[in-house]
């Protein structure tokens, strides 16, 4: 099957390739054929992309998708109060069907505004029933989805588990979420990065200064001098780690995810973007957690952009957009499948409307995905080639049935855990952490 984009801006973010004014993009069985300023439209079903900007879609690299329900109620939250509220107090009370609405609702949101690719860094697996759940959702909605399993705080071994979870997935298709240094033992730490190393798994971990390192004040350093780094190391946030540290995490050819909002308003300290770029580690961007930041790319970018510029003023709109696309791609491992508008890789890209009047007349696209972009402009989205998005309107999803099955979802989460949904509700440090 071919199918032809035809007459769009399109933003390659491939080197080799480059920007076209106006040029078409030639699709075969899922792959991208040809990318040129005129292609023969020779049997192939023809899209009009003309007044269209046509782009990869983003890579999200880290998102606790299961929150969905709770969307915006922590918008005033401290870090500590988002773990006693979503951890302490409404984690407990989540079962399967509950963690399956959100991650079903929270990946398609995604997709609506143009993540094609996504980590899904799930947390609440207290049981085997919970990631199954979660599993099904990514399975169900449609996009490239990375499960990535989290054990949550303990010490107790995760083998049996994950290794259970594996067997249900490609490749591809899952990450180990460590538990550690900086939420156990550098011992649990190091069992977790053999246990992903045995099953060929990339890991992520939470790092950063906002609540010290129970295992020490070094965790990086530590976790190279037990030979935990490595190319398939993914650090999520990294703010406040030390110069020499951001080295060893480049040297061992780590990667980044950084997630400004959240970042920014949960005091974790200025994303560190601008930095770990300089240290040589091309970072990647991700959204974190909806019940405290939006769930849109466009808004990731533009906070980070101009947080970096007010710094020092020395990255680009482009670089952000390659952090949010062909960069996330390489965080996921997924760099030679898409991230990018290349010959060979999957048709995983998104026409934007470029003659909205947000955004119109689009002079320079990058600089107007970066300055002014928003989730309304996404007009259609397409995964290996495929539609799921067209004339702003998803394809094959009953929203209207998935949205009243997640209001009953909120609504017996919240009231098994006492919490009222007005808005007069705030986390108490007293609250249990988990």
């Amino acid at each position: 099957m071919r199918t032809l984009v035809r007459g769009g801006m399109v933003v390659s973010m491939d080197p080799a390739v480059g920007n076209l004014p106006q040029g078409d993009l030639l699709i075969e069985d899922g792959r991208i054929a040809a990318i040129a300023a005129d292609v023969d439209p020779a049997d192939s079903e023809v899209v009009d992309a003309r007044g269209k900007i046509v782009m990869p879609g983003f890579v999200d690299t880290h998102r606790h998708t299961w929150q969905t329900a709770f969307r915006g109620i922590g918008a005033n939250w401290t870090f500590r109060e988002y773990g006693v509220a979503m951890h302490g107090t409404f984690r407990p009370h989540y079962r399967p069907e509950d963690v399956y609405l959100g991650n079903l609702l929270g990946r398609i949101e995604a997709l609506s505004s143009g993540v094609t690719t996504m980590l899904d860094w799930f947390h609440c697996s207290d049981r085997p029933e919970n990631a199954d759940a979660a599993i099904q959702a990514l399975r169900d909605a449609p996009g490239h989805s990375v499960f990535c399993y989290g054990a949550g705080f303990a010490d107790d071994s995760i083998a049996t588990e994950v290794k259970r979870v594996r067997s249900q997935l490609p490749d591809e298709g899952m990450a180990l979420g460590l538990r550690g240094p900086q939420l156990t033992s550098l011992d649990t730490t190091a069992d977790d990065v053999a246990l992903a190393r045995e099953l060929g798994l990339r890991v992520s971990v939470h790092v950063h200064a906002a609540t010290g390192w129970p295992s020490g004040e070094r965790p990086i350093a530590d976790m190279r001098d037990r030979g935990l780094l490595d190319d398939r190391t993914t650090f999520v946030h990294g703010n406040g780690i030390s110069d020499d540290q951001v080295a060893m995490m480049a040297d061992a050819g780590c990667s980044v995810s950084i997630s400004p909002d959240v970042e920014l308003k949960m005091g974790f300290g200025w994303p560190e973007t601008g930095r770990m770029l300089a240290a040589g580690i091309r970072p990647s961007l991700s959204v974190d957690d909806c019940p405290s930041a939006g769930g849109d790319m466009f808004a990731t970018m533009r906070t980070a952009f101009s947080v970096q510029r007010g710094l020092n003023g020395g990255l680009t709109a482009r670089d952000f957009v390659e952090f949010a696309t062909v960069d996330g791609a390489r965080t996921c491992g997924l760099d030679a499948r898409t991230g990018s508008l290349s010959v060979g890789k999957d048709a995983d890209f998104i026409l934007l409307d470029a003659e909205d009047l947000t955004v119109f007349p689009v002079t320079d696209p990058i600089g107007t995905i970066v300055s002014a972009g928003h989730p309304g402009l996404v007009d259609s989205v397409f995964i290996a080639g495929k539609p799921v998005k067209r004339n702003g309107r998803l394809l094959d999803v009953d929203l209207p049935a998935l949205r009243t099955r997640l209001l009953e979802s909120r609504a017996r989460v919240a009231a098994a855990a006492g919490v009222p949904l007005d808005g007069s509700w705030a986390p108490t440090a007293s609250a249990p952490r988990r």
